[in-house]
Parts: C-alpha cells; structure tokens; sequence
C-alpha cells in the first residue's frame, strides 16, 4: 500500500504539472486567467488519478513486494508453508480496496470535476456565452438561452460537426418575460449554420399562446460551435448510468453509438485491467534478484505494462474498424497477458 501510495503521488502529481504548464498556454484567451488554470487543473485531479492508477498499480505491486524480496522476507513466507500464490492475492487486497474506490471514484467525482472543469473553462474563454452543465448543457447568448440534454461531437465521411440533443430554447425580453419556447430533437452545427430539426415552438402574447411546427429550420445564432463541442459531453467522463443512456438514444435512433459503447464497457473491464496488470507483475517480484538485478526487472514490468495498455487501445481500434463487440476487444487483452504471465509463473514455481 505504502510503494502504491508513493508511486501514485509522483507519477499523478507529474501529471498534474503538465497539465498545468498546457493550460497555462490558454491564459489570455478572452477573460481565462492564471487562477482558472489552476482551478481548471484542480477540478481535472479525480480524473488523472482514475487514469493513472492501472500503470500505479503495476509499479507499486513490483515495488512492494520486490522489497519484500531484497530484505528476504518472501522467502521467510515461503518458509513457513506460504505459496506464491497466496502471497500475490494476499496483496492484491489492498490494490482491491483503492480499486473500488477507483471505481466510485470515476461515478461520482470525476465527472462532477470534469464538467466542472468545462465549466470554468469555457465560461471564462467564450465572452458573452455562459455555460453549465446543471441538468444537461446550458449555453446563454443575450436574452437566449439553450438547454440541450446531451451533445457530442460527430464525424463522418471526413465531416465534422456538433449535434446537441434535447435542445431547448428559452428566449425573453429585456423585462425577463418569455417570449417563446422552441423545443428540437437535434441541433447541428456544419459549416456556419445552425440547423434545428422536428422543431415545436409556442410564443407567447399578452393573452396568448401561438404554437408552430416545422421539419427543419436554420437558427441565426452567434453561438461558439468550438466552444459548445468542449463543453458538450465527452463519453469517458460520464458516468456509466449516463453511457448506457445515451447508447440508447443513439441507437435507437439508428446512430452509430460505437463510441460511448466503448466507453461503457473500458469502466466495466477496468478492475479486471487493473487486476491483471498486478498478477503480472508477480513473476518478476519472485525472481531471484542475481539474475539480473532488481531494477532491470523493474523496467521489464513497467515495459509490460505499457505495452499491454497499448495493445488493448489498438484491439479496441481494430474493434470499431472492423465491427466487432467492444467486450471481446476488451476481453481479449487480459487473457493473452495471464496466459504469458502464468508461463512466466509457472516456469519460476518451486
């Protein structure tokens, strides 16, 4: 726990830094300033620390029980009857515990810091435009007010474009009364053109209400399309109750929800990462530290784990490429590097 711990607060807080000195290019950009960069990083840290944990995991399992190895005890265990085996799940239960927390962690804090973090940013570089992320996505251009429920930022064929969902339009004068409400399935943005479809709006008189409803309608607006698409939702930082809803939408409206599928199913197959990447590194935590030291083994494990993260992003490629189910390319990962591991295991046994 003590080599795990120590590990995180380096590598998370050489995150954090890079963050920063990254965000500190924006500075100037319409009123974003030193303090909102900080505040930007801050709000970003539950995040990184979910992020970074798997590779965390990896190093301060070699670590510990690595220095378990040098000063002799694992081999007192083993002494006493203990079997490799139950030496390495025996640690894997404090790597068990922070994995939970990970994983709470990634359904509560970090998406409430990421829009957070959205939120400071956008608001402060957009000028007039105000945004939040309240109860969906909240844009205020003078006495307009947009309210979508969820957005996302498309591409195909080469084209891309930003499409809001659940659009809203709430407009008002300068005394606040309201003027019209417009209701649209879907808002795209392509090219310079806002374009609202399946439009219902009601507007409102003294002592009336007029109602109208057309397919389609291209919306003047001065609204930041770059700014809208950061601040609309980004698959890995919502919640996996806010993935499987809009995987729904998408298909039932018979879209592509490759996207937010793969980042439903990475949470899910998260611990199991996180588990396997410790099991790996039990090979090189028992091995004999004369041959070849215990650095050497410690960069191996490191390298392998990398290595194993890369090959899994690149199945979960293939995965969309060729249209096959985001589980198995998630699968897939795992037991290739348990069976080399278990070999490596296996081959030091005894």
């Amino acid at each position: 726990m003590l080599a795990t711990l120590g590990t995180w607060a380096v590598l998370l807080g050489f995150d954090l830094i890079s963050a920063l000195v990254n965000e500190l290019d924006e500075v100037g950009e319409g009123g974003y300033t030193l303090s909102h960069a900080l505040l930007f990083t801050i709000y970003t840290l539950p995040r990184r620390a979910y992020e970074v944990f798997p590779t965390v995991a990896l190093i301060g399992t070699v670590l510990g029980l690595g220095g378990l190895s040098a000063r002799s005890e694992l081999t007192a265990m083993r002494a006493v009857g203990l079997s490799r085996l139950r030496v390495g799940l025996g640690a894997l239960i404090g790597i068990g515990l922070l994995t939970a927390l990970m994983v709470l962690n990634a359904e509560t804090a970090a998406p409430f810091g990421e829009q957070s973090a959205q939120t400071v940013a956008n608001s402060a570089k957009s000028g007039d435009v105000v945004m939040a992320r309240v109860s969906g996505l909240w844009a205020r251009e003078g006495n307009t007010f947009l309210n979508a429920r969820d957005g996302q930022r498309r591409e195909q064929d080469g084209e891309a474009w930003t499409e809001l969902q659940g659009v809203r339009l709430f407009e008002f004068d300068d005394e606040g009364r309201l003027l019209s409400l417009a209701e649209a399935r879907t808002a795209e943005h392509r090219g310079d053109v806002w374009t609202l479809r399946d439009l219902r709006r009601s507007r409102f008189g003294e002592r009336s209400v007029q109602t109208e409803e057309v397919a389609e309608e291209r919306w003047a607006s001065g609204l930041d399309d770059q700014a809208l698409a950061a601040a609309a939702a980004r698959p890995r930082y919502l919640s996996s109750a806010e993935l499987r809803r809009n995987m729904d939408y998408l298909e039932r409206n018979g879209l592509d929800n490759k996207t937010f599928a793969n980042a439903y199913w990475a949470r899910w197959f998260y611990p199991v990462n996180v588990v396997v990447l410790c099991l790996a590194a039990l090979p090189f935590a028992f091995g004999s530290l004369r041959s070849g030291g215990f650095g050497k083994r410690l960069f191996i494990a490191i390298v392998i784990g990398i290595g194993y993260l890369l090959a899994q992003r690149l199945v979960v490629s293939l995965s969309d490429v060729y249209r096959f189910d985001a589980r198995v390319a998630y699968l897939l990962p795992p037991l290739a590097l348990l069976s080399v591991c278990w070999g490596l295991f296996a081959r030091r046994r005894g």
